[in-house]
């Protein structure tokens, strides 16, 4: 596990005591894009379930984070 997946999982799990967290590096999928670094680490994918997101709309969860 890289040191910046390692960051946004500490972060997250801090916020918003997630049920579920899945922070999936897809850097390898942004090669050659702009914004993409040697080794990774650039391109993040979140799926997270807390209840601090309860009665929440989608734009205000997003938000939140």
């Amino acid at each position: 596990m890289g040191k910046t997946r390692e960051t946004i999982e500490t972060k997250l799990t801090a916020a918003f005591a997630p049920l579920r967290l899945e922070v999936t590096d897809d850097s390898d999928k942004h090669k050659g894009h702009s914004g993409a670094r040697e080794g990774g680490e650039s391109h993040f994918s979140v799926l997270i379930v807390s209840e601090a997101f309860r009665g929440q709309s989608r734009v205000a969860r997003q938000r939140l984070v």
